[in-house]
C-alpha cells in the first residue's frame, strides 16, 4: 500500500537514542539519560492527589474542545503572575501537549506550501509536522555571536508566511530579550509573516526571567506546555493563546481533530498550577544540576559550550572530536552508559559536531554521569 509523500518525515534522533538505552538497560545496563528533554520527576504530589479525588467523583468523559474553562482561567491568571499581562481566558485553548497545539496552529494559520521560518538549530519535530501538513520550513541558520537565536536581520529575502521562535530554546537553552523579541515580531510582522512563540521552558529560567511575546503583542500565537516546568511530560496536556478572532477557528479545528485533550490531565494541570513549593524545589536540583554541569563538561574535555538561560540543556561543541555526532552519542552510550542526543536531531547541516545534554534528571545522576563522561574522554584520548 503505497504512503503519502507528506509521510516521509525524517525519524525524532532522540526517541531512537531513548530506545538504544531501553534496550541496553533491559540487557542489565544501568544508563545515565542525558539524553530526554523531560525532568526526572513526577507530576506535582498536589495534582496526583486532585486527580485521584476526581476519579472518584467523575467518570472523567469528553471536556469541551477548548478544555476545561476553569484551566482556562487559571491559565489567564498565570499570565498576570508571571508577566503582569491581562489576560482574557476565552483566548487560552487547552491542547495534548504542546505537539497538539503546534498541529493546530499550523493548521490554522497556513496553507499547504506556506514558507515558515525556524532557528537552526532548533526543536526537530518543527520542521517535520511543517512537512507533514505539506508545508515549507525554512531553516535560518543562526549565529554563535547571537548565541544560537535568529535575529530581525536574518529575514531578510526570506518571503516567509509565518515565523516561529523558540525562547528559551531547545536545544541551546538561549533567551531573547524584550528587545530581539519585539525586533523579530516587527521584522515578521513588516513582511505579512504570522509570529508563533514557543515558551514552553518558561518557568525554567536561571539569571532573568523569560519574555512572553504577549507581552509586546496581542498579534501572536503563544505556546506552551504542561510538561517541562510542572513536571507533567506524559500526561500530554499543553496550552496556546490566540487572537480573540481565531479562538472560533481554533475551535473547530480542536472539535475535528482531537475532540478534546485529556480530561484527567486537565484536572491532574490545574491542581498543579498551585502546587509553587515543589515545582520550585525542581527548580533548585536544575540549577544545582547546571552548576555541575558547568563545571564537570568542560573537566570531561566537553569545553566548547555556552551556560544556558534557560531550560535544562547545554549544547556543545563537538566538533574538533567528531563530525558525526550520532556515532559518537553511540559511542558515548557503548562505552560510558550515558545517553547523550545528536546534534543532528537539531541542526541537520551543522549537527554533526554537535551534542546536548539534557540536565534534568536527579542531580545524583548528574554526578555519576560527568564522572563516566570524563573517563571515557580520558580513555578516548590515550587510544
Amino acid at each position: 500500500m503505497r504512503n503519502s509523500t507528506r509521510s516521509q518525515v525524517d525519524a525524532f534522533i532522540v526517541m531512537d537514542v531513548m530506545e538504544a538505552a531501553r534496550r541496553a538497560e533491559a540487557g542489565g545496563r544501568h544508563i545515565i539519560h542525558m539524553e530526554v528533554g523531560q525532568p526526572g520527576t513526577a507530576a506535582p504530589e498536589g495534582a496526583r492527589r486532585a486527580l485521584a479525588r476526581a476519579m472518584d467523583e467523575d467518570a472523567m468523559g469528553y471536556t469541551v474542545a477548548l478544555g476545561l474553562p476553569e484551566l482556562r482561567a487559571r491559565i489567564a491568571r498565570l499570565y498576570g503572575e508571571w508577566y503582569d499581562v491581562d489576560l482574557s481566558p476565552e483566548r487560552v485553548i487547552v491542547t495534548p501537549g504542546s505537539s497538539g497545539a503546534f498541529i493546530l496552529a499550523f493548521t490554522a494559520l497556513f496553507d499547504a506550501g506556506d514558507r515558515v521560518g525556524i532557528g537552526s538549530p532548533g526543536y526537530p519535530s518543527y520542521r517535520q509536522i511543517l512537512r507533514a501538513l505539506d508545508l515549507v520550513p525554512v531553516e535560518i541558520e543562526t549565529a554563535a555571536e547571537n548565541r544560537l537565536q535568529p535575529v530581525a536581520g536574518d529575514l531578510g529575502g526570506q518571503e516567509l508566511s509565518g515565523l516561529l521562535v523558540a525562547s528559551p530554546a531547545n536545544p541551546t537553552g538561549t533567551m531573547l530579550d524584550r528587545g530581539a523579541m519585539s525586533d523579530l515580531i516587527g521584522a515578521a510582522g513588516a513582511q505579512g509573516a504570522r509570529f508563533i512563540s514557543d515558551e514552553i521552558y518558561h518557568g525554567i529560567e536561571y539569571e532573568a526571567k523569560a519574555v512572553s511575546a504577549l507581552e509586546i503583542t496581542d498579534e501572536c500565537y503563544v505556546i506552551n506546555s504542561f510538561s517541562k516546568y510542572f513536571s507533567m511530560t506524559g500526561w500530554r496536556v499543553g496550552w496556546m493563546v490566540v487572537p480573540e478572532d481565531h479562538v472560533r477557528v481554533i475551535e473547530r479545528l480542536a472539535q475535528n481533530l482531537f475532540i478534546c485533550p485529556p480530561h484527567a490531565s486537565q484536572v491532574a494541570a490545574l491542581a498543579a498550577m498551585d502546587c509553587g513549593a515543589e515545582l520550585e524545589a525542581n527548580m533548585a536540583v536544575y540549577r544545582a544540576n547546571r552548576a555541575l554541569m558547568l563545571e564537570g563538561l568542560p573537566k570531561a574535555g566537553f569545553d566548547r559550550i555556552a551556560p544556558p538561560d534557560g531550560a535544562f540543556y547545554v549544547y556543545a561543541d563537538v566538533g574538533h572530536l567528531t563530525h558525526d555526532s550520532r556515532a559518537f552519542a553511540a559511542e558515548i552510550l557503548e562505552k560510558a552508559g550515558v545517553a547523550v542526543t545528536p546534534g543532528l536531531d537539531f541542526d541537520p547541516l551543522r549537527g554533526g559536531g554537535t551534542i546536548r545534554f539534557s540536565y534534568a534528571r536527579s542531580t545524583a545522576d548528574i554526578k555519576e554521569g560527568l564522572g563516566r563522561l570524563a573517563r571515557f574522554m580520558a580513555e578516548r584520548g590515550q587510544r
